[in-house]
Parts: structure tokens; sequence; C-alpha cells
């Protein structure tokens, strides 16, 4: 599975810093990143975010300002927070990844992945859709939380399922522009071929990033205490171990995500920034060459000696392995 990548910090022991010096870092770090001009970077640089760049290098200001430079530059040619959801309504209609309606007993928005209804061959669109789906995630999450459950289904699964680039460009995109946000990774009844991949995986994992990888079992009572112990059984989905006979339903979802697609909007406007041009009848693809994204494109010109996550088409791996 994607999220399965061993951490870029390259640290085995985690620095541990009094509130004061974590203050110095950040403070270090808005200076290496100097002055933004558009209001979405001056949003994204916020002392949260900084912490959690921070944190993805071991409180290195040098090796944090690198990479938040480069989310920087793949945020402002991206746009992320324009995705709407008539741009990436088809990649959702058979629910291989969407936000439950319920968080976990901490608070912590649930996604839901069932990599084995993949419905599309365009790694762009999947890559789009999984942007689409964390923006929203984040946006969900509660004040006093910054990371999010993710919840994987193997039913269907084949290692044919998962598109080799569009595997990779995952890591790339959740490892270098999401650093901090995966608080946990259920997966629920994967099969004997994964278990044989994962042997093979786990050795390249930070130790930290594979604490948080939980292989829970619906016929072993110990691994389903996990589940009990997470969240509350009477909002979990049946198909995960819970009481809810709830199952993904696309039409009552859409609502959902355009509802949440307004709600960004004003969340935008109330810090300063335009809501997304045309939702819902115009694509992120289009708007991101309308005139109005200057201060978008002179961001990605003043970072443009930093590396981004490119974005390709993927290529699905063949089904004989």
């Amino acid at each position: 599975m994607s999220f399965l990548f061993k951490s870029s910090n390259g640290a085995t022991t985690e620095k541990t810093l009094t509130l004061e010096e974590q203050r110095e870092k950040i403070n270090e770090l808005h200076k290496e990143l100097g002055e933004q001009s558009s209001a979405e970077i001056q949003d994204f640089l916020s002392d949260d975010s900084c912490s959690r760049f921070l944190r993805a290098r071991n409180w290195n200001v040098q090796k944090a300002s690198k990479m938040m430079k480069s989310a920087v530059k793949w945020r402002a040619s991206y746009k992320p927070e324009k995705i709407n959801w008539d741009d990436i309504a088809h990649e959702a209609e058979t629910g291989k990844i969407y936000r439950a309606d319920y968080k976990d007993k901490h608070g912590r928005t649930v996604l839901v992945l069932r990599p084995g209804l993949e419905n599309t061959t365009s790694g762009k669109g999947q890559i789009k859709y999984l942007v689409y789906c964390l923006e929203k995630a984040i946006m969900n999450l509660t004040e006093d939380q910054e990371k999010m459950v993710w919840l994987t289904d193997f039913q269907s699964w084949t290692l044919g399922s998962t598109p080799l680039k569009v595997t990779r460009e995952t890591v790339n995109v959740l490892q270098d522009c999401y650093p901090e946000r995966l608080g946990l990774a259920i997966l629920y009844n994967p099969p004997r071929i994964f278990e044989s991949f994962w042997k093979i995986v786990k050795p390249f994992l930070d130790h930290e990033t594979y604490k948080k990888v939980k292989f829970v079992y619906s016929s072993d009572k110990e691994s389903q205490k996990i589940m009990a112990d997470v969240f509350d059984l009477d909002m979990l989905d049946s198909a995960f171990g819970g009481r809810n006979p709830a199952t993904f339903e696309y039409n009552s979802y859409a609502e959902r995500m355009r509802a949440d697609d307004i709600k960004m909007g004003s969340l935008s406007s109330s810090n300063g920034i335009a809501p997304p041009q045309g939702h819902p009848h115009v694509s992120a693809d289009d708007e991101a060459n309308c005139d109005g994204d200057s201060d978008a494109s002179s961001e990605a010109s003043f970072y443009s000696g930093t590396e981004s996550p490119k974005h390709e088409e993927g290529d699905s791996i063949p089904k004989n392995g």
C-alpha cells in the first residue's frame, strides 16, 4: 500500500524539544521561508504546518526549509485547495476512497480505502482524487487534532490493483507534502500475498512509521480489540467489525462533498483566500490557467530551484506480476 513508506528524516532517534525550543525552530523556519505573495501559501505556512515539517525532519531547520519549499512549489502549481467534487466525481463512484461520517475516539478523521475497487486507469486522476480526499479530511479535523486514520479494506485486492507509478507518486505526495498527518493505518484482512510483501517492505520502514501500521483480522479476537479501542463500534462500518450496517452510497456522499467544497470556500474567504472560481462547472485544471493565478505562479518561480513531486500518468502493474 502506498502509505507504507520509510520516513525520509533519516533519524533513528527523534529529538525531544521544549516548547520554547520548538518556538525558536519555528521562527527560524519562517525566516528561511521568507515572505510569500499569495494568500493560499501564507495560510499553508502556518506555525502548525511548520511544526509538522520540522518534526518530519527531526527539527533540522535547513532540511525542513528545503522540504517545505518543495511543498510550496507543488501546491502553487497543483492547487489542491481548488479541486472540487465535479473534477473528481467519477473517481469516487465505487467508494474506493471516502471520508467516513464518523471520527475515531481521538477525534481523528477516518479515510476508508478499498483499493480492490479501483475503477479508473488514469494515474493523474487517481492522484487528484487522493489529494482531494486528503484536503477534505484535513479540513474536517477537530481543532485539537492534526492527524487522520487510514482504514484499509483489502476485499478484492490483488497485486494488479495497485498501479506502480501511482503508488510511487502517492508516496511522494504523502511524504513530501502532507508530513505528520498519518496517525494510524489499519490494514483489515490483508490477504496472504500482502503479508509476504509486508515482510519484504518492513525492514525499509522507519520505526515511527512501522508503529502506526496495525494488522487486523476479523477472525482474530485479539486484533479485533484494536478496533474497539480506536472506534465506537456503534458508528464503525459492519465491514470492519462494527455495528453500523450503512454502506457507501454515492449520491449522498456527493452531497456531503459538495457541502465540503462550499465550506472550504467559506474558510478560504475568512482567511483572505478567494474561493475556487467557477464551482461547480469549472475544473481545477482550467482554473490553473486563469490569469488570476499570477501569485501562485510567482511562488512556483521563486522556488524553481527546489524539487517537487512529479505528476505523470500511472501504468498498472501487470496482472501476471
